[in-house]
Parts: C-alpha cells; sequence; structure tokens
C-alpha cells in the first residue's frame, strides 16, 4: 500500500466551452474509483473537481449566444456539475474559478511573484492561438496553424507580464529524474524531460483588457487579467485553503495527486511545477496523465461529430455498467478505443454472465433448498480451504495494482476470483449433492455467497450502487469500510437473502439503422433507385498456393515490454528455435505485457520487415477477438517446440 495514509486527488478543472463527453467521465470517474480503492486501503481522502470559467474561447462563445460570460458560465458548469452525481461521483468539493475564493488566491499569488521579481514586463511579438490561448514561435506552427487545436493563427504585437519560468528549468528536471513516480506513466516522464532539454523560455501571464476581459485582473496592473493557465492551475491549492487556512493547506497538499489527461501534461508538469517553486510549495505526489478515448484510430472530438456523451450511454446502461467498462477496458496512460458493441460485450460477458448470473444460480439454490438463507459454513474442505485462501491473495494484491495504476488488472484479478467461483459450482454440483449430502451442499454454497461478498467489497469502488445493491442481497448493509475488516466467515448462517431480480441484465448490440434508399437526384448521378442491394462482400478469395506461401510458426516470447513514447505497441522478443526475432505488436491496449515471458504464440514468420516506429519488426503475431474476452493472443493448444510450424 502507499506511504501515506492521506490521498489528495484532483481532475482538471474542466472549460466550459461546452457539454461534458466521454473523456471528462473517463477522469472523473477514475478519480472517483481510485478515491474509493484508497478509502478501502485505510487513507482519509480528498476529492476535487471543478470548471474553469475565464479566458477567450468563454469570452467568444459567450458573445456568439449573446449572453453575458457569467451567464454562460452559470448555465455550462451546471452541465457538470449534475452529470457527476448520475455517474456515482462523490466529490468532495468543486470549485469554480470565477469563485471569489478562488479569485483572492490567484491575485495574492501573482502580488508575490511580482515583489519576488518573478514577474516582468516585456514587449512581445508572436503567433497567437485563440483555440490554444497561447503564443506560439514560428518553428512551433505546422502548416502555419496552431499545432495543438490545427487552427490558424495571428500576429500580435503588445507589451504583455512574463513569469520567469526560464528560472526553475533545472530544478524542475532534478526533482523529475529523482522521483521516478512524479510523472507518470514514465514514458510522459521522458516527454518532459525532452521538452526540458530545449530549454525553458518565460511564460506571458497577461492579456491586455482591450484584447480580453473576461479574466482575473492583475492586482499591479489594472489594464490587464491573468493569462487563463496562470488562473486555472492554482484551483488545486486555492480550493484547499492556500493564504486562508494554513492549517487544511497542509493537511491535504503534502498528498495531492493529480489526473489530467495528456494534452494538457506540459501546462501541469512543466508550467504548474516551476508557479509552485516559484512560489515557496512543495509539488504534488504525483501527475498523472491519461489516454484518449478513441473512435477507430480517431481521437473523439466535437468538429468530426464523434463525441460520445456519457449522459446517453448511463441511461441506456446504467451508470455503474459505464463505470465498469470505463475502468476495465482502457490502462491507465494509454489510449482506448470506444465503442457502444464492446460495452455490451463487458456488459453480458463479465457481469451478466459471470458475476450476476453467478449470483442468482445460488441464490436459487439457496431458496430451493435452503428456505432463502444463508446455509451453515460446516468445516471447510480443501475446496473451500481454496477459495479462501484465493480471497486472502486477492485482498493483498488488489491494495498493490491499485497503487501501481494497474486499475484494468486489478479489475480483472477480482473477475478471474468470479470466475473461479463459477468453476467451483459447476466442479462440487450442490444442485446434486443436495439430494444425499445437505450439509456438504449448504458449505459448497455458503463459500460461494461468502466469495461474492469478497468481490462485492472489490469491485465497489469502480460500481458503488450495484455492489452495494449485491451486500444488501446477501444480507449485509452498508458501504464497505476497509480491506482490514474484510475476513473470511462473517456472512452469517441463517440470514435472509434477497437475490432474486438480476443485479446486470443482458444487453442487446445496437442495430445501425438501415440505410434510406438513394434520391431520385442520386439515381440519376449514378445509379437507378430501383437496382439491386449490393451483396455483403467478405474477405477476397485467395488461391490454395498463395495461402501455401504464408509461413506460420510457434515462437516462444523470451520478452515483452510497451515501446517507449507509443501508446499503442509491444516490443516482442522471440524465440523461433533457430533464431531470435524481435516483432513489434499494436496490441498494447488490448493485452498486459507483464507475465508473457515464457508463453508461446503463433509468427507470420516470412512477413516482409518493415521499420515501426524506428524498430525493425520481423514478423507478424497472430490475434483473434471474441466475444468474452476482446482481443486476445493465438495460442497453440499445447506447448511445443519453438519455431514448429503451423499447418
Amino acid at each position: 500500500m502507499g506511504e501515506s495514509r492521506r490521498y489528495y486527488v484532483t481532475t482538471p478543472i474542466y472549460y466550459v466551452n461546452d457539454r461534458p463527453h466521454i473523456g471528462h467521465a473517463y477522469c472523473t470517474v477514475l478519480a472517483d474509483t481510485m478515491r474509493r480503492y484508497r478509502r478501502l486501503m485505510g487513507d482519509e481522502t480528498w476529492f476535487l473537481t471543478g470548471t474553469d470559467e475565464h479566458g477567450q474561447k468563454v469570452q467568444e462563445a459567450a458573445e456568439r449566444r449573446g449572453m453575458s460570460p457569467q451567464a454562460h458560465c452559470d448555465e455550462l458548469h451546471a452541465a457538470f456539475r449534475e452529470l457527476w452525481p448520475q455517474l456515482h461521483v462523490e466529490e468532495d468539493d468543486f470549485i469554480r474559478t470565477t469563485e471569489p475564493r478562488h479569485t483572492r488566491v490567484v491575485q495574492a499569488a501573482l502580488q508575490q511573484l511580482w515583489e519576488a521579481g518573478d514577474i516582468t514586463i516585456q514587449s512581445y511579438e508572436g503567433w497567437y492561438s485563440t483555440g490554444a490561448e497561447r503564443f506560439f514561435t514560428e518553428k512551433d506552427l505546422v502548416d502555419g496553424r496552431c499545432p495543438d487545436t490545427g487552427q490558424p493563427v495571428q500576429w500580435i504585437s503588445e507589451k504583455n507580464y512574463f513569469f520567469r519560468m526560464s528560472r526553475y528549468g533545472e530544478r524542475l528536471r532534478a526533482h523529475i529524474e529523482a522521483n521516478p513516480d512524479f510523472i507518470r506513466p514514465p514514458h510522459r516522464a521522458n516527454e518532459v524531460l525532452a521538452f526540458l532539454d530545449k530549454g525553458l523560455d518565460d511564460l506571458c501571464i497577461s492579456r491586455p483588457k482591450e484584447r480580453l476581459a473576461w479574466g482575473i485582473e492583475l492586482p499591479f496592473d489594472s489594464d490587464y487579467v491573468t493569462y487563463v493557465w496562470f488562473d486555472a492551475l492554482l484551483n488545486y491549492v486555492s480550493a484547499i485553503g492556500l493564504f486562508s487556512d494554513s492549517e487544511r493547506f497542509e493537511r491535504w497538499w503534502p498528498h495531492a495527486h493529480h489526473l489530467i489527461g495528456k494534452d494538457i501534461l506540459t501546462t501541469h508538469s512543466v508550467y504548474w511545477t516551476t508557479m509552485l517553486m516559484a512560489l515557496g510549495l512543495p509539488l504534488p505526489r504525483s501527475i498523472t496523465a491519461t489516454g484518449w478515448w478513441l473512435q477507430g484510430d480517431t481521437k473523439m472530438s466535437k468538429s468530426l461529430g464523434n463525441v460520445v456523451s456519457p449522459l446517453g450511454m448511463k441511461d441506456v446502461y446504467g451508470a455503474d455498467v459505464l463505470r465498469f467498462f470505463l475502468m476495465r477496458d482502457m490502462v491507465i496512460g494509454l489510449d482506448a478505443n470506444f465503442s457502444e458493441e464492446a460495452l455490451v460485450r463487458r456488459n453480458n460477458s463479465d457481469l451478466a454472465n459471470d458475476l450476476g448470473n453467478l449470483a442468482r444460480r445460488v441464490a436459487g439454490l439457496c431458496d430451493r433448498y435452503f428456505e432463502g438463507k444463508v446455509p451453515e459454513p460446516g468445516e471447510p474442505t480443501a475446496a473451500e480451504a481454496a477459495v479462501m485462501a484465493t480471497a486472502d491473495d486477492l485482498r493483498a494484491a488488489v491494495p498493490q495494482l491499485v497503487d501501481d495504476l494497474k486499475l484494468h488488472s486489478a479489475i480483472e484479478e477480482i473477475m478471474q476470483f468470479v470466475r473461479s467461483l463459477n468453476k467451483y459450482v459447476t466442479d462440487t454440483a450442490p444442485f446434486r449433492l443436495v439430494k444425499t449430502d445437505a450439509p456438504a451442499a449448504g458449505r459448497i454454497l455458503y463459500t460461494v455467497l461468502e466469495g461474492l461478498r469478497h468481490a462485492a467489497w472489490l469491485l465497489w469502488p469502480v460500481m458503488p450502487q450495484k455492489m452495494e445493491a449485491l451486500l444488501v442481497g446477501l444480507g449485509v448493509p452498508g458501504k464497505p469500510t476497509t480491506l482490514d475488516a474484510l475476513r473470511w466467515g462473517e456472512l452469517r448462517a441463517g440470514t435472509g437473502l434477497g437475490l432474486g431480480e438480476a443485479l446486470f441484465p443482458r444487453a442487446e448490440l445496437p442495430v445501425a439503422a438501415p440505410e434510406a434508399a438513394p434520391s431520385p437526384e442520386k439515381a440519376a448521378e449514378g445509379g437507378s433507385a430501383e437496382a439491386e442491394p449490393a451483396q455483403a462482400q467478405g474477405p477476397a478469395e485467395i488461391a490454395f498456393d498463395q495461402f501455401e506461401q504464408v509461413d506460420l510458426r510457434v515462437a516462444t516470447v523470451l520478452s515483452c515490454q510497451r515501446v517507449e513514447g507509443s501508446d499503442r505497441l509491444l516490443d516482442f522478443q522471440l524465440d523461433l528455435g533457430t533464431e531470435q526475432r524481435r516483432v513489434v505488436s499494436g496490441l498494447a491496449q488490448h493485452i498486459a505485457p507483464e507475465g508473457l515471458a515464457g508463453t508461446q504464440v503463433v509468427l507470420v514468420a516470412n512477413l516482409a520487415p518493415r521499420k515501426i516506429f524506428k524498430i525493425l519488426s520481423q514478423g507478424m503475431i497472430l490475434s483473434c477477438e471474441t466475444p468474452e474476452s476482446g482481443l486476445t493472443l493465438l495460442r497453440p493448444g499445447a506447448a511445443v517446440a519453438a519455431g514448429a510450424k503451423v499447418s
């Protein structure tokens, strides 16, 4: 477990230029889930989220709507604030950057830096991006456009105030190198170090009111407002009492953990950290950059029209199913693909089939043979002892996986335990045994019910409402407390069960709407409206001699690791018996590299080598997709000699 007994977790504060999307929901649910796990681990916790309400984009959005900026912010901030309870998120504080408590801290920080000589006024010329709300040099631009947004930029020449960020570059580098867990995952720390290698410039932190009036006024020059990023980042300390409540601030700030999107890594790991250094404040414990939710290989974007509404998903499948999918299907720090089909598969396989069906199956047997009550546990045999040992191991493993940011692995370990309970019921067959040895059947059912209680505790941070309902059904109402209080055998015999209704109903895959018949105009352009429908096309046929040219070999994995700097690639070292090969595979979002060494895979061995991410990849590893487990490696049915030909 973590060395700290306190845990202060923050999300980014979300910009009020549009409604919340699935990326906002993911980061906020992640923070809520991590906080709940830390509570189970015995930590005191504090969870902050909020909205970023100043800046040029907000001012322009309000003008387009014919509203004042404040009225615009009041309306859109409510969309975020009202969403979180619907996703079972329980933040301790929600901060708005238009609140007086925040404004006072921003102005006090600016005044302190001004008096210390860390802010100077300079004439400045540069390319300005309204979308990114920052200046860029000529070399930064991509095809003459903003490198962050792709939007046009404009040349601006004016006097502005600058934070002397360049003073703190080497000190920041030393901190990152001395604290490997400070920026996570590690390849993001390497990105920041590479950014520092270029040398830090001073940071423009003001905008003249004649150009932008919607912001916090500089305390030493009323003709300017502060840059939105200097304003927004201070929310993490203004919310917990900087300059106003030193006891509260000291209670939480040393235990701060920021969760952010990878697109705001520089602002948090460079701008924010150097600001803290200049203010004489310690740096947060960690900054974790999450990946993006993609559709196919494309980032979700309003301009592309592929943004997913979390409310839409929640209303169809339920908040806890959505939470489970988001936490299970994204590896923290890497990109992941979102699809409604994948969410439905996860619900049907993990939740409806494995967990929900087990609860109903055992409850039905208890209803039939034990008056709907928890049976007597009896004296455990070796089979029950094995289940109890697995539960003990799981209780110890989950906190470490959470600390290591392997939340997807922690969830999978719990689900493997649930699957082992299903197998235990099948192997011991209490539905047959009860006819000849009712106490033995009762012992088996008690073991499964107690196993379900353990699973409910451990999954509660991910699905709080559903797992509390499962605990109520087991006759143990109330929220889980700490893992130290989770002990085998506390389910009381004779307790009435209430597991009649399905916790997780099966869902149907969404059906695409049929395409409309072509209009007369379209028919005239290129075909008849009465033409026969096109036949469905599968993969193109190949001749047998073409297939014979493919050399499939069994290879033994010597090692596997993530490709540094890539969210999608794995670097395999393979043994082919007579030689070793290095193969790069785009499976990192589906398969964890840990534990693959010593396993076997199927390799297309005569594929022409090609460079992938500057690595020469010699072959292709085969994978397959199933509704139950998603994308997984294709493996031989039994261990064979490395290099064996597949025919």
